[in-house]
């Protein structure tokens, strides 16, 4: 016998549990999982920084949303998710013109030294600094998510891979692990393996690329304060931010990858860390631990919110790219007030809700 809810959400990273939360209480909810913890693939790997200045402006204004819900959350948590950490871009001053952008603003290379004086000074000769930048307690984020999310009824059944989904009458039966569901409406939030749930669906998947992404926890002769920002290069060739003692490390790579467990490529660390240590005085001397994950994304790089065209019941809530924690909360708002039918036709969030629509001739490839 299949089990009844106005809403079965696939997926549970940040943007399913994120909707989850959104949505409890609202409406019956179930949030299935594939693997057998939540969070198991990219929302686990994150770089846990939200970035006011970084992404299409549409990004950065749901940013500033999420930001200011994070900030209202966290007067009611024991600990904070948020913490202040500046985002510092280094480069030419032609790149870092080009890439500074929203609440990023130039300052000059003494100042950028003063900030971080690990970085040579011959490394580079201009940067940007967005001030209104925000280290992220990810776990802490997901996990108050999924209490809030249980606490008003959303049942999360974890080791259940979606196997089929048909549209059946006015709504959607779905077979995953072995369970059965039945819902009005179906959300996938499945990030690199959104397209392939649309393929089970019977639905037309929208290309979404997953992309990869290394990071490693490093040991260094020279640890970064706190207030150290954290360092991207212009060129997309690497960043760097403080770990506690120790430093977080990554290529910025943007390698197309299928859908899977990624694992770091043999050699790509130690490239890193050559490069790392040839434009900062770290002194890296061993790899703690490293991990890849996928960043998925659509044609245009933006988020894609809204029902299928063809679809009905069918809710996309993918290719958040590199964007998913930083967005996560205004997305799930605006994703809620979508499903519910809450929102109003004049509204500013409609107006977004049009920018990240699955029905935007920009994101079939």
């Amino acid at each position: 016998m299949a089990s009844n809810y106005d809403v079965v959400i696939v997926g549970g990273g940040i943007a399913g549990l994120s909707l989850a939360a959104a949505l409890a209480g609202k409406c019956t909810v179930a949030l299935v999982e594939a693997e057998q913890s939540l969070a198991f693939h990219t929302s686990s790997r994150s770089a846990r920084q939200l970035i006011p200045s970084y992404g299409p402006p549409v990004v950065q204004e749901l940013t500033l949303r999420t930001l200011e819900m994070m900030k209202e959350r966290d007067t009611e948590l024991p600990e904070p998710v948020l913490t202040p950490r500046g985002f510092m871009l280094v480069g030419d001053e032609e790149t870092v013109r080009a890439e500074a952008s929203g609440n990023m603003h130039t300052i000059t290379h003494a100042e950028a030294l003063r900030l971080c004086p690990v970085l040579k000074p011959d490394s580079f000769t201009a940067a940007g600094l967005d001030n209104g930048s925000y280290g992220c307690n990810a776990p802490l984020l997901l996990e108050d998510h999924r209490k809030r999310a249980e606490a008003a009824g959303v049942d999360i059944i974890t080791g259940a891979r979606v196997h089929s989904a048909q549209r059946l009458g006015s709504g959607w039966q779905v077979g995953a692990g072995t369970e059965g569901f039945q819902s009005g409406v179906v959300v996938n939030a499945a990030g690199a393996w959104a397209d392939e749930l649309a393929v089970i669906s019977g639905v037309e998947k929208l290309g979404l690329q997953p992309f990869r992404r290394t990071a490693a926890i490093v040991n260094v002769d020279t640890p970064l304060t706190p207030e150290t920002p954290m360092v991207a290069a212009a060129d997309d060739t690497f960043y760097f931010r403080a770990e506690g003692n120790q430093v977080l490390i990554s290529p910025s790579e943007t390698v197309p990858s299928g859908a899977e467990d990624a694992k770091p490529y043999a050699g790509d660390v130690d490239k890193l860390i050559g490069k790392l240590n040839s434009v900062t005085t770290l002194g890296i001397r061993s790899v703690d631990r490293a991990w890849t994950g996928l960043r998925t994304e659509a044609a245009d790089g933006v988020p894609v919110v809204g029902f299928d065209a063809e679809a009905p019941g069918f809710f996309w809530l993918a290719g958040q790219g590199g964007y998913g924690f930083q967005t996560s909360s205004a997305i799930a708002e605006l994703a809620a007030a979508l499903i519910l039918g809450t929102g109003s036709p004049d509204s500013p969030e409609s107006r977004t809700a049009e920018q990240l629509a699955a029905v935007r001739w920009s994101i079939r490839r």
